[in-house]
Parts: C-alpha cells; sequence; structure tokens
C-alpha cells in the first residue's frame, strides 16, 4: 500500500474516498493550467469543444451539435466570408447565492465558436436551423453544380 501514495505523490487521506480529488497528471509539463486559469481563458476552454456531426445527404449538408441546456436565444448559426458556416454559443455560469456552499462544479460554462467551410453546391440563402432536445440542426441544400460546357474547336491544317 505504501507504494500507491509514493507514486501518485501525497494525495492526502481523502484520495481514499474520493479518487477524484486528485491530478493524475500533476508534475507533467503543463498540467494544471487549465484547471489553474481564470477568467475567459477557463471559461473558453471549457466549453470551446462542442460536438458537431457533419452528414452530406443527396439533398443537403446536415451539422448537429450537441449543446445541451442551451436555449435557442444563447446560439447563433451565421455565414461569414460567403462560404463559412459558424455556429457559436454561450452557457453562463450559475448565480452563486451568499450561503451557497458548492461541493463538485463540473459542469462547464463559456463560449463555444466553430466554423465549417462550406462546398461550393451550398444554396446559403436556404439555409436552415432548428434546436430540440439540446441539438442544433442546421441544414445547408445542396445545389447542382453545373458542368462547364465544353465546346470542341475544330483543328485546321
Amino acid at each position: 500500500m505504501s507504494l500507491i501514495p509514493s507514486f501518485f505523490g501525497n494525495r492526502g487521506s481523502s484520495s481514499i474516498i474520493d479518487p477524484f480529488s486528485w491530478d493524475p497528471f500533476e508534475g507533467f509539463p503543463f498540467s494544471g493550467q487549465l484547471a489553474n486559469a481564470s477568467g475567459p481563458a477557463r471559461e473558453v476552454s471549457s466549453f470551446a469543444g462542442a460536438r458537431i456531426d457533419w452528414k452530406e445527404t443527396p439533398e443537403a449538408h446536415v451539422f448537429k451539435a450537441d449543446v445541451p441546456g442551451l436555449k435557442k436565444e444563447e446560439v447563433k448559426v451565421e455565414v461569414e466570408d460567403g462560404n463559412i458556416l459558424q455556429i457559436s454559443g454561450e452557457r453562463s455560469k450559475e448565480q452563486e447565492e451568499k450561503n451557497d456552499k458548492w461541493h463538485r462544479i463540473e459542469r462547464s460554462s463559456g463560449k463555444f465558436l466553430r466554423r465549417f467551410r462550406l462546398p461550393e453546391n451550398a444554396k446559403l440563402e436556404e439555409i436552415k436551423a432548428n434546436m430540440e432536445n439540446g441539438v442544433l440542426t442546421v441544414t445547408v441544400p445542396k445545389q447542382e453544380v453545373k458542368k462547364p460546357e465544353v465546346k470542341a474547336i475544330d483543328i485546321s491544317g
């Protein structure tokens, strides 16, 4: 039993009861920098990885983003520079009351931003977005890309 505390560092007596109260990466380069960060750096990076799926069907490009707990007013869907789909949002921190005693904070808060370069066949004027049960679905209809007209030239001589 004495090997475990020396291998994992001095975790104290609470580590036996709560195995999540210690940092397994303690001592490694960059360990704890995010955990010790404050302000916007911690908030942005804590929620920056909003998970988004992108599939292409014969009719459209469909993006599905998991944004649990967000209202549609807290999410923005925009097209930037003519062909960049931008999905962003923010989850606010829960208000702390003076008499509250927090035991654990695991739900993330902060901002997220994801960008996708849309292909040439995207109908930008017909993009639709829908949010249901914490999943944002953005549908980008496709148009047929016209093949360039080829004109044969007679060769003289």
